[in-house]
């Protein structure tokens, strides 16, 4: 029988990586206590939270569907002459 397959090593080994594991859950809920209780932490390290949404009033929706009628416009008359 292999050294690694022995099943009290195995067991014991078992034993420890649980006691690690432990350890680690614990460290994780007091980040998380000191940081207000948020469960999310962002993905990657220098992640930005989400932007609010940028709305454009209807005066500047009009004057992007005028500038694009007037393009559509000389494109038309390009083709057609």
């Amino acid at each position: 029988m292999k050294k690694d397959e022995d099943p009290g090593i195995l067991q014991a080994a078992l034993l420890g990586y649980q006691q690690q594991l432990e350890v680690i859950n614990a460290k994780i809920a007091e980040l998380k206590r000191r940081l207000g209780g948020r469960g999310a932490v962002p993905a990657a390290v220098g992640a930005r939270p989400p932007q609010k949404k940028h709305r454009i009033s209807p005066e500047g929706r009009a004057r992007i569907a005028a500038a694009q009628r007037k393009r559509w416009a000389a494109a038309k008359k390009a083709t057609t002459s």
